[in-house]
């Protein structure tokens, strides 16, 4: 990776690769994590990507398990990459009464401490609300949010999984109080799955110079080519799959095939780099379970797709 983009207004930068820490302490043990966190600052990448909530869906796990593993690394290399996290999922005290405040000032501030101490770290250089609480009222989550920035706790604030709507009367909340706003989002965007995106929320985004990280690069591994054939689709993560995904493989998959065969570029690489190549997207996050995996991934970084190949995907994947 050679070059870096500013995410947004904001004073972060990152090459057009974000590592995504999901799989770390999952699916990805000590040595693994370790292998692929080295690797990925060695090319050149400053940005990881985690929440307080990864991994607690796994069986005797209780959310954490990434932070505390990307804190371990952190100790053990010396490396300071930039840690984005997350606070919004997990369940606190108010959730377990019924309440349902996610994003309750009380809790952010409680789950930002966790955070740190789990990270080891003085300042998340990322923070995001990794989904919205129409429990709680927006100036209530954005002054909460304010006062880590002011304690020096948090750097930059972003917002995951919000709709146009609420983003912008989020915004708008913080700059009537003057106080920092939302200046990056994360937001499932793919060649397959456009919605979420692409429309208001991308003008948005553009109009207000909001950084755009977008997860769930590659579809749940969809758009590898690993899932072509009504079997592939039965195994276990297949099965989970979006059952719309079916239909539009017999269009995606041969478009990128093509590609594939012209640039010699694998279909991962070819899925982030059209990602990157979109109105208002800073960089794609992905994740990587070894090195192996992980300088597939590198590879997107270094692909610049023609405007052809570029409509050519827009219109497969439409």
């Amino acid at each position: 990776m050679t070059y870096l983009r500013r995410i947004g207004a904001s004073p972060l930068r990152t090459p057009p690769l974000v590592l995504g820490g999901n799989v770390f302490g999952w699916t990805a043990d000590k040595a693994a994590s370790f292998a692929v966190l080295d690797a990925f600052v060695a090319a050149g990448g400053t940005m990881i990507d985690t929440a307080d909530v990864y991994s607690a869906w796994v069986p005797g796990h209780r959310g954490g398990e990434s932070e505390m593993m990307i804190g371990e690394w952190l100790r053990a290399s010396g490396k300071r990459p930039d840690i984005a996290t997350k606070v919004g999922m997990m369940p606190g005290p108010k959730n377990e009464e019924g309440g349902g405040e996610k994003l309750a000032p009380a809790q952010i501030a409680a789950a930002c401490d966790a955070s740190l101490n789990r990270l080891g770290v003085e300042q998340i250089a990322l923070y995001y609300a990794h989904q919205d609480d129409e429990a709680t009222p927006q100036e209530s989550y954005m002054e909460a949010f304010a006062k880590l920035v002011a304690a020096g706790k948090v750097g930059t604030l972003g917002a995951s999984n919000f709709h146009a709507a609420r983003l912008k009367s989020a915004n708008a909340v913080a700059r009537a109080a003057g106080t920092p706003h939302f200046e990056v989002l994360q937001n499932e965007y793919n060649l397959v799955s456009r919605h979420k995106f692409e429309g208001e929320v991308q003008d948005y985004c553009i109009e207000h110079n909001i950084g755009v990280l977008p997860f769930y690069s590659l579809a749940a591994g969809f758009l590898t080519g690993k899932y072509r054939s009504d079997d592939d689709f039965k195994s276990v993560r297949g099965g989970r799959m979006d059952r719309t995904l079916i239909g539009r493989r017999m269009k995606v998959l041969p478009a990128m095939d093509a590609i594939a065969a012209d640039t010699g570029a694998s279909l991962p690489q070819i899925a982030l780099a059209w990602l990157a190549a979109q109105p208002g997207v800073t960089a794609p996050i992905a994740s990587a379970t070894s090195v192996v995996q992980l300088e597939d991934l590198l590879g997107a970084a270094r692909l610049e797709l023609t405007a052809d190949q570029l409509a050519t995907l827009d219109a497969a994947g439409a």
